[in-house]
């Protein structure tokens, strides 16, 4: 069993095609097939299985690529143990909830690359629970998540706490408190956001439904409260990026609390320069009072 037969079949799995894994590890498709074959020869059962024209894991493989990411992850440990001092370097891959990859990192990630040509940030986008899954898996160095979140084996730092505002069209009647809210529409994030849930129960606190409306794009929330169609929660640091503050009613009510942001990694990584200073800047450039 070598690294190169790890790295493939984890890439296989990741993309869900031999073709598409050569790209990515740049080299040929039958290479690939002969490697992988030898291995599960090797192993003794089957890691993947014909599906259309591509391969569909199979449940030995699943458990196998579980394996493959933590010995990979311990390999660039290693690499990088035997340097604590090297100059941030290489590789580095970080995820974000989309409102603050779209609203309050990207000054941070341009003072990044700024300090630290040598290394290649790889920046993508999900929901918590996926981002929180890829960290505990080691396909991603860290994730910028919302929410008080504890889970096995992750290590967290506070970053800031996002105010939430309520928004609306102009045209409609001005808000005087949550319970004004009932009688609209809410545009909002699928359930499991966390901001969506300080809004869920701060209206339940009070007795209220309203019709929640759900997209998994602020794009789209905002333009459908721009066009008069209801309203939505979304953090302060979102509307900056969009340029629609005076083109909107924004309110603030005492029950929607701010949500705490944190940067999440795995407490089994070890040392990880280019990821501590990520984490170093982040904590330098957030204002303090944003903390409390």
């Amino acid at each position: 069993m070598e690294l190169s037969q790890l790295r493939m079949v984890k890439s296989v799995a990741e993309c869900g095609s031999i073709a598409l894994a050569a790209q990515q590890l740049h080299c040929v498709p039958s290479n690939i097939t002969t490697r992988i074959k030898v291995l599960e020869s090797e192993l003794g059962t089957a890691l993947f299985t014909r599906a259309g024209r591509g391969l569909c894991i199979s449940p030995a493989g699943q458990v196998f690529v579980g394996y493959c990411e933590q010995i990979l992850a311990l390999v660039d440990q290693a690499r990088r143990a035997v340097q604590p001092h090297a100059v941030p370097a290489g590789k580095l891959r970080i995820g974000a909830i989309e409102s603050c990859a779209t609203g309050r990192l990207p000054p941070m990630l341009a003072e990044f690359h700024q300090r630290y040509p040598h290394v290649t940030l790889e920046l993508v986008t999900g929901q918590w629970r996926q981002l929180i899954d890829d960290v505990q898996h080691h396909r991603l160095d860290g994730a910028v998540i919302a929410g008080g979140i504890d889970q096995p084996k992750l290590t967290k730092t506070p970053l800031y706490h996002e105010p939430l505002i309520v928004i609306a069209s102009p045209a409609l009647a001005p808000l005087t408190g949550l319970g004004d809210m009932h009688q609209h529409t809410v545009f909002a994030w699928p359930p499991g956001c966390p901001y969506r849930a300080v809004l869920a129960r701060g209206l339940a606190v009070q007795g209220l439904e309203v019709n929640w409306v759900d997209y998994a794009s602020w794009g789209s929330i905002i333009g459908c409260v721009r066009a008069g169609a209801g309203l939505a929660l979304v953090p302060e640091g979102l509307l900056e990026y969009f340029g629609v503050c005076v083109q909107l009613a924004r309110y603030r009510f005492a029950e929607l609390e701010p949500v705490p942001n944190q940067f999440y990694w795995h407490s089994e990584t070890g040392h990880h320069s280019a990821r501590e200073a990520f984490a170093e800047l982040l904590a330098e450039l957030v204002d303090p009072a944003d903390t409390l």
